[in-house]
């Protein structure tokens, strides 16, 4: 495959490559310290609600869905469709986000925070990083759905799909194997 055949601009799969790596970074980081401390991961792990982060796993999913449907309606010139699975896909980035922050004000009430253990210093900050990131792909969504294009549908709906992509590979380390 070479670089003209990817779909989107260059400049978009840099951005979605550099922030994979840097994602994988701190996931990579995560996984060598909870080895090195299996029992204290465990510990810290036990603490967390693993329901809240199904929650927004379907939430995010279905999201991705809608913006698959949006770039699809917007490759066949159906602009209202397109317009239609863009909000709803931001709507699926703001239901995540008011999860996310009620799991949060869950886990500051019962004393978790970002010093309790380094377990919590990587949880608050992989997924903080990612909110920062559904803030911003919802933004995204909501700006394309305004002035719908299909190469801005298909630019708006990549970055979805990495978003999407990162809780997918933040899901496992952080809520499943400790």
């Amino acid at each position: 495959m070479r670089v003209d055949d990817l779909p989107g601009e260059l400049i978009l799969w840099i951005l979605i490559v550099s922030e994979l790596a840097v994602f994988m970074t701190g996931i990579s980081v995560m996984v060598v310290l909870g080895l090195m401390d299996p029992q204290g991961f465990a510990a810290a792990h036990a603490q967390l609600d693993g329901r809240m982060a199904a929650l927004n796993t379907v939430v995010l999913v279905t999201s991705g869905l809608f913006a698959a449907r949006a770039e699809r309606d917007a490759a066949r010139r159906n602009l209202r469709g397109a317009r239609i699975g863009l909000r709803l896909a931001a709507l699926g980035g703001v239901i995540f986000l008011v999860v996310k922050g009620v799991e949060y004000a869950r886990d500051i009430r019962a004393g978790i925070g970002i010093d309790s253990h380094p377990f919590f210093t990587f949880y608050y900050l992989l997924s903080g990083f990612h909110a920062a990131h559904v803030i911003a792909g919802v933004a995204v969504l909501l700006l394309v759905s305004l002035r719908t294009r299909a190469e801005w549908v298909q630019a708006g709906a990549m970055f979805w799909h990495m978003v999407d992509l990162v809780w997918v590979l933040l899901l496992p380390v952080v809520w499943l194997i400790w």
